[in-house]
């Protein structure tokens, strides 16, 4: 069947972001929860302003002056995810790489509520009930075999949802900066919102490091390379993101980007020697089941 394009965003913008999420977990022992965070906006800054300007160089397109509606929205998306960030790699911490990224992955409810109510997204029944199946295989992933009481153990839980909603609210002001930009292409106002939102995000956490860790300032320096590694893919997956909210809704987008979870599971037992749970195999089985029929919607 034929797929629109932003499917493919999101799928390689799903694959870059688990990528960038190891490395950036392997940073939080050595700079810390913040300095960790600041990595994947202050060294993708360089890399989302040079895919603009090659975009506009080859294109020959200006690139559209913000204005205060943009100003807004990307802001309120910039600050919302540096703190869905801090929050995932407390968790990552805490529980692991594989548990954080099923927690923080019950953003799409919250992605498709916000976005009918602030945006006025239009979502079909179909396209709302692959969103409910998608996150119900995100909580089967998450679920502790145990009795009842302890299957959502509250620490967890409670950064997980923090940080989803941080991503959600992140990914609905982002759309929103799009669409509120006056003109260009698709392509072009995705790269202008992407490179505003690094902007302020670096600068934030700069002033930040700057008055309260100046030790995870300079150590986010010192191992450049795995920051560097970070932040390009960090800017590479958020260039997808921003592509797929300039074509369609936020909640589809954020939706299809559950891959994540099963590719995150494999770098986990891969990677990180982390064991896989059968009752996670079947978490991992109704999530693509979910994007399955997000998909089949779309075509």
């Amino acid at each position: 069947m034929s797929l629109p394009l932003w499917v493919w965003a999101a799928l390689l913008g799903a694959l870059a972001q688990t990528g960038r999420n190891a490395t950036q977990a392997g940073l939080t022992a050595a700079l810390g929860t913040v300095g960790a965070t600041q990595v994947r906006f202050l060294f993708g800054l360089p890399f989302a302003a040079l895919f603009l300007a090659i975009q506009t160089g080859w294109t020959g397109s200006p690139i559209p002056l913000p204005g205060p509606a943009t100003l807004a929205w990307t802001a309120l998306g910039a600050w919302a995810q540096i703190a869905g960030t801090a929050l995932m790699l407390l968790l990552m911490r805490d529980e692991g790489f594989g548990v954080a990224t099923a927690w923080i992955k019950t953003e799409p409810v919250l992605v498709a509520l916000l976005g009918i109510a602030l945006l006025g997204d239009h979502l079909t029944p179909g396209t709302l009930a692959a969103i409910a199946i998608a996150t119900l295989g995100v909580l089967i992933l998450s679920i502790k075999p145990g009795p009842l009481r302890t299957l959502f153990q509250v620490r967890p839980a409670a950064l997980g949802l923090l940080a989803g909603a941080g991503y959600g609210m992140a990914a609905i002001g982002f759309r929103g900066g799009i669409t509120a930009l006056p003109d260009g292409s698709f392509f072009t106002r995705a790269l202008t919102t992407l490179t505003l939102a690094l902007t302020i995000q670096s600068a934030t956490l700069l002033i930040w490091l700057a008055l309260f860790d100046r030790k995870a300032l300079a150590g986010s320096f010192r191992v450049w390379r795995s920051s560097l590694a970070a932040g390009f893919l960090g800017a590479f997956a958020s260039a997808c993101w921003f592509t797929g909210f300039s074509l369609t809704t936020a909640a589809n987008v954020r939706t299809l980007a559950l891959v994540e979870v099963p590719m995150a599971q494999l770098v986990a037992r891969l990677h990180f020697k982390q064991r896989t749970a059968p009752r996670q195999y079947l978490g991992m089985a109704t999530i693509l089941a979910g994007v399955g029929a997000l998909l089949w919607q779309q075509a």
